[in-house]
């Protein structure tokens, strides 16, 4: 998904090093809405699985949508109680909104997302974030629709969920495999450019994310998750499944008339870095032979419609400049699209322009072979006119496709160009406070090659023998230094949350879970 101008915004995927400073290497966002019952046992649960099992630095914020409950007041508490945790308050609801809000404002180099009723399994955490760190993804998805996968929830659910899928795959040709698994995470170098393409600030903010992101050439990874759905859960499912129709019919207009900036997403060619130093490599060669082969068929055959409808009132010779005018222009607009891969109107006109070129190119080949045989015989048979011009039109078509891909749609992504600026956004800081827009970055980003400050690692205590078991600490007990963190909230204001319609659903309180053996089911 590309442009002739745009080079992309997105450097090479690097593993991210491990040191011992740094800012938190992983974000987890809980939104919530409304679940003072349940959101400290979730967050403890959490809190206590990522200092048992994660080995980087870590943060958990709880973003609260505009809850009226005590909701808040408990956030505010465990932030207190527990440095990595912090909390942030927004005055809308949103799933899709509160995601954007601390995502874009997040200094972590890792993000991700779980709902509150924590239904997924936490052993897949790490696997969900580890191809980022490591460079491999972009990001990553739990699938509950994989073959190893397992889910326990009523046939209701389970149809509700694997149509909402074919109904992806059917209209947007996604390739994933579960879109609304409340369990997923993204870098944070494709979140700054990634986030300002989507619209949608409720349950379909996850669906839009993945479609642009696949469109764009990102890698998704996805990793099989076990999953126990709630029973007492009070999702709205037809308001939910009418926003993400209205959803996919929304990005699907918009993918097809080219009107999103998917270049913007592009990653160089190859991640190793001896493939930095190819040049004049030919990228896309099959596939856009494919895609001009299926377009030329379909221009030869309104070309020789259109040149039956005007034979029937002029000449051949006019009949054919005029037919091959006509599917020219098609042909042109349809290989810039298809093809190409050209989105928006940028450049159209000059495409057009030097498609007429190639039209004139076209037109010299195609009415020299009728004047050939114009002079050989005096009144050839239509059907000799016809065989006449698709083989002039064959012969056409092979210098057309090497003029379209040299001359107007060559791939001009590793000439240099001026690279575009980077989105600017409020960070998390340790202390409440947040990154000055004229501020050093904290992850600094470069063109031709990832620039990323050191990942944090936790130390992790001295493992202890097999046959101590000690019992976990309570959670009602403050083990934590309430003083090395200050947990100030932060208000989310217009300008963080930008004017997208709100198609949003109450969150309900459910009972988290764990696959910890100290903690039964």
């Amino acid at each position: 998904m590309r442009t002739d101008s745009s080079p992309g915004n997105l450097p090479a995927r690097e593993h991210l090093p491990a040191t011992d400073a740094g800012t938190p290497v992983l974000d987890v966002v809980i939104p919530v809405y409304n679940e003072e019952k349940d959101l400290q046992p979730c967050v403890l649960r959490l809190h206590e699985h990522l200092k048992r099992t994660f080995p980087y630095a870590f943060r958990i914020t709880v973003a609260d949508n505009a809850s009226t409950d005590t909701t808040p007041q408990v956030a505010a508490r465990l932030a207190a109680r527990l440095p990595e945790v912090v909390s942030c308050r927004l005055e809308q609801k949103g799933r899709g909104r509160a995601l954007r809000t601390v995502w874009s404002a997040s200094d972590a180099p890792v993000l991700a997302y779980m709902d509150v009723d924590l239904s997924t399994d936490l052993n897949a955490l790490l696997p969900l974030v580890a191809p980022l760190i490591s460079g491999h993804s972009d990001l990553a998805i739990g699938s509950r629709l994989a073959r190893s996968s397992r889910v326990v929830r009523g046939a209701k659910r389970e149809f509700i969920s694997r149509s909402y899928n074919l109904i992806l795959r059917g209209s947007l040709q996604a390739r994933f495999s579960d879109a609304q698994c409340g369990f997923k995470a993204i870098r944070r170098d494709v979140a700054q450019v990634l986030l300002p393409l989507v619209e949608d600030s409720g349950w379909f903010f996850d669906t839009e994310m993945l479609v642009l992101a696949e469109r764009a050439g990102l890698r998704i990874h996805e990793v099989p998750v076990d999953w126990v759905d709630d029973p007492d859960s009070t999702v709205h499912i037809v308001r939910t499944a009418t926003d993400d129709l209205k959803g996919v019919w929304r990005v699907g207009r918009a993918l097809a008339g080219g009107s999103l900036s998917l270049d913007r997403l592009a990653r160089p060619f190859g991640d190793d870095p001896r493939d930095r130093e190819l040049t004049d490599v030919p990228k896309g060669l099959a596939r856009q032979l494919v895609g001009f082969c299926v377009v030329g068929g379909l221009s030869t055959l309104f070309y020789l419609l259109l040149y039956s409808g005007f034979r029937s009132f002029s000449g051949s010779q006019v009949a054919n400049a005029l037919a091959l005018l006509v599917s020219a222009v098609a042909n042109t607009a349809a290989n810039r699209r298809l093809t190409f891969g050209v989105r928006g109107r940028g450049g159209a006109v000059r495409h057009q322009a030097q498609g007429l070129v190639v039209f004139g190119i076209g037109l010299v080949l195609t009415s020299g072979s009728l004047a050939a045989l114009n002079a050989a015989t005096n009144d050839p048979a239509h059907s000799t006119e016809l065989a006449v011009l698709i083989a002039a039109n064959l012969a056409a078509t092979v210098l057309r496709f090497l003029l379209f891909r040299a001359w107007v749609f060559p791939d001009r992504r590793d000439e240099p160009s001026a690279p575009a600026p980077s989105p600017v956004v409020a960070s998390h800081q340790p202390g409440g406070h947040a990154v000055h827009p004229a501020a050093p970055h904290p992850m600094p980003v470069r063109h031709g090659g990832a620039a990323h400050q050191p990942l944090p690692q936790r130390p992790t205590a001295p493992a202890t023998p097999a046959s101590s078991n000690p019992a976990p600490a309570s959670y009602d007990s403050p083990p934590y230094d309430t003083n090395a963190y200050d947990t100030a909230p932060f208000r989310a204001g217009d300008a963080a949350d930008r004017t997208w319609g709100d198609s949003t659903m109450q969150m309900q309180a459910v009972r988290p879970h764990d696959h910890d053996p100290r903690n039964a089911r």
